[in-house]
């Protein structure tokens, strides 16, 4: 069949966009989200029992948010409504409150109301929407991209159910494709269509979990490239890199390039390069690398080879990773960007994870130490008598809050593990154990 042809040009038209006409339509066709909705899930159970409460839908694009609202209007005896956040305001929550009061008054009759992008509700408009969600007048059920902690008042908050929902898995996205490719009733499976393997990989990889994106990028594919002389549709690499306006790189998500970009990234940061840190920062934000992968990583640095020679890398480590979960990509990638910088050009140490290490390795190799008397718990009944906490000296009762006493077991009472640099703030940390130590010497 040509693709091209008006007749089908004006079926296509009719049917909508791809993405649209593939959506699911039963639970039993929902892709990913098991952790939710899989069998036996709490949520799955609900749907499939038309027992629903209100519940409030969070995460990324393209991850069925609004496609399993619509399957629950597809299930539910109840009546189903559905208001957008942005073009909707506190006239709209009156009408749709009002008409669900007189249907279950007059038809004993509930309402599901489904409300997209809820996030983009004021106070106000929550406000009003609260009554009717707390005395059941309404069945909520809300989506939003943003955390609901933040955005959705309290009071709401406490009266639904919220449920996740996770970037779908690049399986997921392939097994997506490979349906609509194959779905003659709604998709392309009445076409002659080949997609090379590289492209396929290609627009499963950059759609990075959101199935509409893939989608539209095949849409796009498919309805750009015309026919060969034998009625073939052949969707190259170059094809696919256009359709969703991302060109190819090569980085395997779970393969070798991926364990080499970020062990550059690491050592980047840590031999104090801005520019090449930055560089490879950009090169996994690009590829589709899960952002919270890269804060995790910038996280451990801050403490592994910075430390305590700049104190505050751990707090801007910190406030990039929460602001990850908090904004989300791209604008996340900013303060991402701002934390490599600061973190580059920081002082490095890398004495506090030496200093764990050979703690460790004192635990593990060495016999197992008693706590001296002194420093034993002498709060429980008994435990006076049997002298714990005898002789303890309590450092805030002397000069400058220090006195010398033993904290180590006996065997290891004079070993090191923490051995500041000096650089930075351990400079500082240094000359305090420098005075310690000279107390020790004077007093012991």
């Amino acid at each position: 069949m040509d693709l091209f042809s008006d007749h089908q040009s004006r079926e296509n038209k009719t049917m909508g966009p791809l993405a649209s006409r593939m959506r699911p339509r039963s639970i039993q066709e929902f892709i990913g989200q098991s952790h939710i909705v899989g069998e036996g899930k709490l949520l799955r159970r609900a749907i499939e029992a038309d027992q629903l409460t209100p519940m409030i839908f969070f995460g990324p694009p393209g991850t069925g948010k609004t496609t399993l609202a619509k399957i629950i209007a597809n299930s539910t005896s109840a009546f189903f409504e559905q208001l957008n956040a942005v073009t909707s305001g506190v006239a709209d929550i009156k009408r749709v409150t009002g008409e669900a009061k007189e249907r279950l008054v007059m038809d004993n009759k509930k309402t599901v109301l489904f409300i997209d992008e809820i996030h983009r509700f004021n106070k106000s408009q929550q406000d009003a929407l609260l009554p009717f969600v707390e005395d059941g007048t309404v069945i909520l059920i809300g989506a939003t991209t943003e955390s609901p902690m933040f955005e959705i008042n309290p009071a709401l908050l406490s009266r639904s159910r919220l449920f996740r929902f996770e970037h779908l898995t690049d399986d997921h996205i392939r097994h997506v494709l490979l349906h609509t490719l194959e779905d003659t009733e709604r998709g392309y499976g009445k076409y002659n269509i080949e997609i090379e393997e590289d492209a396929l990989s290609h627009l499963v990889s950059v759609a990075n979990g959101d199935a509409r994106t893939a989608l539209n990028a095949l849409e796009l594919a498919v309805l750009t490239t015309k026919p060969d002389s034998s009625g073939n549709i052949r969707i190259t690499l170059s094809i696919a890199e256009e359709s969703i306006q991302q060109r190819v790189l090569q980085y395997d998500k779970k393969g070798d390039n991926h364990y080499d970009t970020i062990s550059a990234f690491i050592k980047s940061i840590r031999g104090s390069d801005p520019d090449a840190a930055l560089y490879w920062l950009a090169k996994m934000i690009y590829a589709g690398e899960d952002p919270r992968f890269i804060a995790r990583r910038i996280y451990v640095h801050a403490a592994e080879d910075i430390g305590l020679a700049d104190p505050n890398a751990l707090l801007v480590a910190q406030a990039a990773a929460y602001a990850v979960d908090f904004v989300g990509m791209p604008e996340a990638r900013i303060p991402l960007a701002e934390a490599v910088v600061y973190l580059a050009t920081a002082p490095k140490s890398n004495a506090v994870i030496m200093g764990i290490d050979k703690a460790m390795q004192a635990v593990k190799n060495e016999k197992s130490g008693q706590v001296p008397i002194h420093l034993r718990d002498a709060h429980y009944k008994g435990a006076s008598e049997l002298g714990h906490g005898k002789e303890y000296k309590y450092p805030h009762n002397y000069p400058d809050g220090y006195v010398v006493q033993q904290y180590l077991p006996d065997h290891l009472k004079n070993k090191k593990f923490y051995d500041p640099t000096p650089r930075g703030f351990e400079k500082n940390i240094q000359k305090r154990l420098d005075y310690f130590n000279d107390r020790k010497r004077k007093e012991t």
